[in-house]
């Protein structure tokens, strides 16, 4: 039983910043990759960046040198710092992450957070 919990959504005008969290919570035995992805209406659900257990980390070519990802292992959580916000960025965005939950496995199972409102006005 895992559960992601996605929060800083908001309305933010273009050129500021936001920074989303996510923790994961449940019955956790190790989390691998963890990601941030987003939907905007009428496109589908796009990557925007996401970082491994060694904190490699990648992104979306839309968002690199604008956002950072990174992660608190302690906490089981991820973030998202986004700055320089776009119109464009507008978009419901959503947490992701792939959660070993036992000794058995490497890859684990990706489980979803229901997803944060981000809003960037002109």
């Amino acid at each position: 039983q895992v559960q992601l919990v996605e929060s800083g959504g908001g309305l933010v005008q273009a050129g500021g910043s936001l920074r989303l969290s996510c923790s994961v919570s449940g019955s956790i035995f190790s989390i691998n990759t963890m990601g941030w992805y987003r939907q905007s209406s009428g496109k589908q659900r796009e990557l925007v960046a996401d970082i491994t257990s060694g904190s490699t980390t990648n992104y979306a070519d839309s968002v690199k040198g604008r956002f950072t990802i990174s992660r608190d292992n302690a906490k089981n959580s991820v973030y998202l710092q986004m700055n320089s916000l776009k119109p464009e960025d507008t978009a419901v965005y959503y947490c992701n992450a792939e959660v070993r939950t036992g000794l058995r496995g490497l890859t684990g199972m990706d489980y979803w957070g229901k997803g944060t409102l981000v809003t960037v006005s002109s």
